[in-house]
């Protein structure tokens, strides 16, 4: 299982046992523009992921729930 350091032990399918990961959820403010830095820094490094990030950057930019200061 996975570590988050808020939700504790996640199941993430293809990541380790004890993996320190960090959760990024649509209600966060600051969440759509985390991704979309993210991309930014996955482009200037050539990384593959850069690619993928345009449809999570979409789905996080439509998703209609309640957008809250993260705590």
């Amino acid at each position: 299982m996975a570590i988050s350091g808020k939700y504790g032990n996640v199941s993430i399918p293809h990541v380790g046992d004890n993996e320190p990961v960090f959760i990024l959820r649509a209600q966060d403010k600051l969440a759509l523009a985390a991704i979309e830095m993210y991309k930014i820094l996955a482009e200037t490094n050539d990384a593959d992921v850069a690619s993928r990030l345009d449809d999570q950057i979409e789905t996080f930019r439509r998703w209609g729930g309640r957008r809250k200061t993260p705590d």
